[in-house]
């Protein structure tokens, strides 16, 4: 079995000024993941739960990476359109599990989508990302460790890679080389979070009024996409917690530690 993990939403997306290109920093998160077992030999085939992978992409993909193609089983634990990462770690998974070149995911990831999270890399987390041109703009700093408990809230959102109405993050992005504590992590998400509600919605998002309810350092958000999580210290999530955000309508409640390097 191949194994990728997902990320949860991002501590800041958006432009880097104006004109610039689109960036991102992902919020790593190894309790979402895509599996692929290989099942048998012959034709492409997808086995999906739930549906992640279209196969005209899918044998696109593996044309590119070089991978022998076959009868695909593919799990998935985070939902499609929730800005978790699940249609390029099924990328990355199939290309593994087919014996792809690695040194091609990238490069196939952009032809076949147009856009791409950076899962395929050691440390998702170490890059300030450029999603839509699939490369490394600025490394990042160990990221302070964090917990996060968060879920799904309202209406999948599918990428669009010819979306750029993003706000400007600059001011945000500066200082990652040179590290940043969780307070500060947290006031940026937030900072960026904000921004893009703001700019993109939707309406009525209650992660904010619970983040500030329930003490965290603040909130972050997919910002295509439907994850939505809170940010704390770890072991400092409050009784209670996961409870309020199943009141709020939030689905798939998971919590998880993020950060530390890792």
């Amino acid at each position: 079995m191949t194994r990728v993990f997902g990320h949860f939403g991002e501590w800041v997306q958006g432009r880097l000024g104006p004109d610039g290109p689109l960036a991102l920093l992902t919020v790593a998160c190894r309790a979402v993941h895509v599996d692929i077992r290989r099942v048998d030999a012959g034709g492409l085939a997808l086995d999906q739960d739930p549906a992640i992978l279209d196969l005209p992409r899918a044998r696109a993909f593996l044309s590119h990476v070089g991978g022998t193609a076959g009868r695909f089983s593919i799990t998935a634990t985070m939902p499609a359109g929730g800005g978790a990462g699940a249609s390029t770690a099924a990328l990355v998974a199939l290309a593994r599990a087919a014996g792809g070149q690695e040194d091609a995911l990238i490069d196939a990831c952009i032809k076949v989508e147009g856009a791409s999270d950076p899962l395929m890399l050691a440390r998702p987390d170490g890059v300030l990302w450029a999603p839509r041109e699939g490369r490394v703009l600025a490394s990042v700093a160990p990221l302070p460790k964090a917990e996060i408990i968060g879920g799904f809230w309202g209406a999948p959102v599918k990428t669009d890679p010819a979306d750029l109405d993003f706000p400007d993050i600059s001011d945000l992005a500066t200082g990652l080389q040179a590290g940043i504590g969780i307070e500060g992590l947290a006031r940026m998400a937030t900072a960026s979070a904000r921004r893009c509600t703001a700019l993109r919605g939707p309406e009525g998002d209650p992660t904010e009024a619970l983040a500030q309810a329930l003490g965290a350092y603040g909130y972050l958000r997919a910002h295509t996409g439907s994850a939505r999580g809170l940010i704390f210290a770890p072991g400092t999530v409050p009784q209670g917690a996961e409870a309020a955000l199943r009141s709020a309508g939030y689905a798939h409640v998971l919590s998880f530690e993020t950060g530390g390097g890792s």
